[in-house]
């Protein structure tokens, strides 16, 4: 067996790389709430849709159709200031930094008196979601040691949901979105106290020329063994880093961070990820969050749409821990191709079932309903928790963190125009076959992923970089 791929370590270094990346999990609790305060605020305030008698703000369709996707729009903006930061101050200090507009932004909506302050929550939001993706998926993909990789950072998929759902299941209770998003704000301060606790990366050490700190950091994240123990991998981080005596002169020419993303190993990974988060809001329902309220009311069928949110919430969960078992199992292309598949077949019968098939209504509309809860189910046990955890092992060490925030932010751009010309789009082309249209673009997309998409499950970030060549 390939030591490289598979260091001889024990039950305390799993434990000791949970905890590590038990920060970036609790950022994803963070980022799951915060993505869902929209579906809440909009289905309460729309056309004056609230049931809390107490309740004096309403907002239009336009209105709304912004609130939600500006929260997408300016995420990129803090993928930029992460950018700028990140080689300075490392990827714990960014992780907590990245808490602090959220906690405002929480404060502003529950104290809101206009849309306009929704507007600046949105914003203020979209800046911490951006500012955190870069340093967590990073740091999550260099503290775990390649076993174990997969499992642990699809995971992060398990925490988003689980956000998801703690905010939806406080609003079903009590039906108040103000009070449901200030006791929200528990999870930034928790996040900051759990971060204080964690290692820096080593591969950040170890770029930054502090060898001793990063094999001391290395050791802790494997669960306090020797030095001697931990060699070789340790060697292997440096090997990473650093370029070999062969490769010096290459090296020289390629100083400038700007130019080495126009090399094969970056541009092919990039481009792969691009198309790849198209798939992913296209068939995990992202794009739609912010309108299952009137989604579901469209569907027709009789039940208490607050609640069957949470319960896809909850599948969503339930697949997200299918996802940690299966990945390393089936391996994240074959989940890929065979998720996306499914997706795709279920949004063409939802479309061709709604548009044809009208003479039993309560038939139809609870078959639609179930066909879209299966898509938001087996999207969480493929496209959408690979597509993370390919981030953070796909990209060259050299400049990953830059590429880290272009990839997010590609992926939240796409998200802003899927979720903002939504409405626009349902009207143009009609509800219904806005899930057959999609439907047919996922079968294209799964057959250029069968040509296009490597297996990197058990490989090291080297061998994964060494492919794309």
């Amino acid at each position: 067996m390939d030591e490289n791929k598979n260091y001889q370590y024990g039950i305390k270094s799993t434990l000791a790389q949970c905890w590590a990346i038990s920060g970036v999990w609790f950022l994803q609790i963070e980022l799951g709430a915060t993505v869902m305060i929209s579906t809440i605020v909009i289905g309460a305030l729309e056309n004056n849709a609230s049931k809390d008698t107490n309740e004096f703000l309403t907002m239009t369709s336009e209105e709304a159709s912004w609130f939600a996707s500006l929260l997408y729009l300016f995420t990129p903006l803090g993928n930029l200031l992460s950018l700028l930061l990140l080689d300075r101050l490392g990827h714990k200090k960014c992780m907590i930094l990245t808490n602090i507009p959220c906690l405002v932004a929480q404060i502003m909506l529950y104290f809101a008196e206009n849309v306009k302050i929704l507007y600046a929550s949105s914003i203020l939001m979209a800046l911490s979601m951006g500012f955190s993706n870069a340093p967590s998926l990073a740091y999550a993909g260099e503290v775990c040691e390649p076993k174990l990789r997969g499992a642990l950072t699809s995971a992060l998929n398990i925490f988003y949901y689980a956000g998801s759902i703690i905010l939806t299941m406080l609003y079903s209770f009590n039906m108040k979105w103000r009070l449901t998003v200030l006791m929200t704000s528990v999870f930034p301060i928790l996040t900051i106290v759990i971060l204080l606790t964690t290692p820096d990366s080593p591969m950040w050490l170890l770029a930054k020329g502090k060898h001793s700190k990063a094999h001391r950091n290395l050791s802790k994240l494997r669960g306090k063994v020797s030095y001697d123990k931990c060699e070789n991998e340790f060697q292997e981080m440096v090997k990473y880093n650093m370029p070999s005596n062969n490769d010096e002169p290459h090296h020289k020419e390629n100083t400038n961070i700007w130019k080495q993303l126009f090399e094969p190993e970056v541009v092919r990974p990039l481009r792969l990820m691009t198309i790849y988060f198209f798939y992913m809001n296209l068939l995990s329902g992202l794009p739609l969050l912010p309108y299952l309220v009137a989604i579901f009311n469209k569907f027709g069928a009789p039940v208490n749409v607050e609640w069957t949110i949470s319960f896809s919430m909850f599948l969503s969960i339930i697949g997200s821990l299918i996802a940690v078992f299966l990945i390393r199992k089936l391996g994240k292309r074959f989940l890929t191709l065979f998720t996306l598949s499914v997706c795709s077949f279920c949004y063409i019968i939802i479309g061709l079932i709604g548009i044809y098939w009208k003479n039993a209504e309560s038939i139809t509309s609870w078959t639609i309903l179930v066909l879209f809860l299966t898509t938001i189910f087996i999207s969480s046990i493929g496209i959408t928790p690979v597509s993370w955890t390919l981030v953070t092992e796909i990209f060259p060490a050299k400049c990953r963190n830059i590429l880290c925030s272009i990839c997010t932010g590609l992926c939240f751009v796409i998200t802003f125009f899927m979720t903002k010309y939504y409405p626009e789009f349902s009207i143009l082309v009609e509800f219904y076959n806005v899930f057959t249209i999609f439907g047919i673009f996922g079968l294209i997309g799964c057959v250029y992923f069968y040509f296009c998409l490597p297996e990197t499950e058990n490989k090291t970030l080297q061998e994964i970089t060494e492919f794309f060549k």
